[in-house]
């Protein structure tokens, strides 16, 4: 910049102008910037100040710095170490079995049938129900030994070729994992689903069309058209599911209380509070949660981005 454009009395005015209306753009957000600010970020440094303490609460008023030792004692947990790997293998299963499961229901949604709005409103439904009310649902209606809607089937099916006692399952005492991953998976998999139906409807026409006219198979166009374009979308809905699902603490709870090697990371901060009533050491589990959370939510972010650029690029 140049003195001249400096001393300039209409370019001052200029920037002054140019000032005022990023203000006026930027001014209604700020209150909610604010909320955002209170809401979030404070807690989260008060959590954080509160995991280099040494702070329980069968004597609260008897407070200490402990340095590292919260985040020591995190990772020397034997406990905390099995709930690390039961979250891990929580995650990827129930995140892995819904993208196949959502992409195979994307592809029979993106075809043109009678009804197609009415079934695409019901494979949303799932995912609209509240978490606690599906983990109930699960336990009561589809996992109980005596009533349940799976054990009902297994002894209709075993009736029709004898009539001996069939076999059924405890399914919360013998399967307690498998159960709970089925219910994340019947909530998680229309959310797939729907980002990954988004995905398929955005695929370029022409070049369908240009492959159909070159008379390759619908498992070539599949192979060779349509994955490529969904690897985002499937690196997107597989990083959202995995933020959600990590975080994941009403099924664990309401299904199997944390029993049986079942309790993952969330559930397990729950038993430190509660229970252990150690307020540092729940405190650092968290801010652990919180950085890996955020590390993954960055994957995502950058995902979006991409995404973003490919569209505008069209």
């Amino acid at each position: 910049m140049t003195a001249t454009t400096v001393d300039d009395p209409a370019a001052r005015h200029a920037q002054k102008a140019a000032k005022k209306e990023g203000w006026v753009r930027r001014g209604p957000l700020l209150p909610a910037l604010i909320f955002t600010i209170v809401m979030t970020q404070l807690p989260f440094v008060a959590t954080l100040v509160i995991s280099f303490l040494d702070w329980q609460a069968y004597s609260p008023d008897t407070r200490s710095f402990a340095g590292f030792d919260n985040f020591v004692n995190v990772f020397k947990d034997s406990g905390l170490r099995q709930s690390v790997f039961t979250t891990i293998l929580l995650t990827v299963t129930v995140v892995l079995v819904s993208l196949v499961l959502g992409l195979g229901i994307a592809l029979l949604l993106n075809r043109k049938f009678i009804g197609r709005g009415i079934v695409r409103t019901l494979m949303i439904t799932p995912f609209l129900v509240v978490p606690v009310a599906a983990a109930l649902f699960f336990k009561h209606g589809i996992f109980n030994p005596t009533s349940g809607l799976i054990n009902g089937v297994i002894s209709w099916i075993w009736g029709l070729f004898g009539d001996t006692t069939p076999p059924v399952p405890v399914w919360l005492t013998e399967f307690p994992l498998i159960s709970v991953e089925i219910q994340l998976i019947w909530q998680w998999t229309p959310f797939m689903t729907l980002i990954l139906l988004a995905g398929l409807q955005s695929r370029p026409g022409d070049v369908l069309e240009a492959a159909a006219v070159d008379g390759a198979s619908p498992w070539q166009t599949f192979a060779n058209i349509t994955m490529p374009h969904m690897r985002q979308y499937l690196e997107l809905a597989g990083l959202l599911g995995t933020i959600y699902i990590v975080q994941n603490f009403d099924s664990v709870f309401t299904i199997t209380s944390g029993s049986l090697g079942t309790a993952n990371l969330p559930y397990t901060i729950y038993t430190t509070v509660f229970n252990a009533q150690d307020y540092g050491l729940a405190s650092a589990q968290g801010v652990i949660v919180v950085i890996g959370s955020i590390i993954i939510a960055t994957f995502a972010l950058r995902t979006v981005s991409s995404l973003f650029r490919e569209e505008s690029t069209r």
